[in-house]
């Protein structure tokens, strides 16, 4: 499913360096920084650290991995990007400029899958409600098999009793 952009008033990489100048500290952008933020936001895809720093050398930047591992925690503080823990290793998504949705997750072939429904939506702003209780965000993480790891499955099966 493909999600909607949301409008923004301002690009990722102008948030992220005003959200680096409005610390109690103040902190440079430098330039890994910049292209971190052009290359994560240059696609929409899930990934993990290690994917992103395979992906980025693969695309001839220069980026250490420490570099990557504490930009990804500033973009995350920033609410530019969205982390999901999804077994033992931490994802990360656009946060900013993308819709509140959720997602399902093939635990064969690691696929995700992200769909929005307007009344899981609605149950979790009447919980919250009723409980008067001030919600900040949340993730919603359905773990299963996906239809070609099925399928894949219901053949090998069928396969078997010959």
């Amino acid at each position: 499913m493909e999600l909607p952009a949301v409008e923004v008033s301002q690009s990722p990489e102008n948030k992220f360096r005003e959200y680096l100048s409005s610390r109690s500290r103040p902190q440079r952008y430098t330039d890994q920084q910049r292209d971190m933020v052009r290359y994560i936001f240059a696609q929409h895809n899930h990934f993990d650290a290690d994917q992103l720093i395979d992906d980025m050398k693969r695309a001839g930047f220069s980026v250490s991995r420490a570099t990557i591992y504490r930009t990804l925690t500033k973009l995350v503080d920033a609410g530019l990007l969205r982390r999901l823990e999804i077994g033992p290793r931490m994802f990360y998504e656009h946060d900013y400029g993308y819709p509140q949705h959720e997602h399902m997750v093939c635990e064969k072939c690691g696929k995700m899958i992200e769909f929005q429904n307007s009344t899981i939506e609605a149950l979790i702003h009447d919980v919250c409600r009723q409980n008067n209780f001030q919600q900040t965000g949340h993730t919603f993480i359905i773990r299963g098999t996906c239809t070609d790891c099925n399928r894949a499955r219901v053949t090998k099966r069928r396969l078997d009793l010959i």
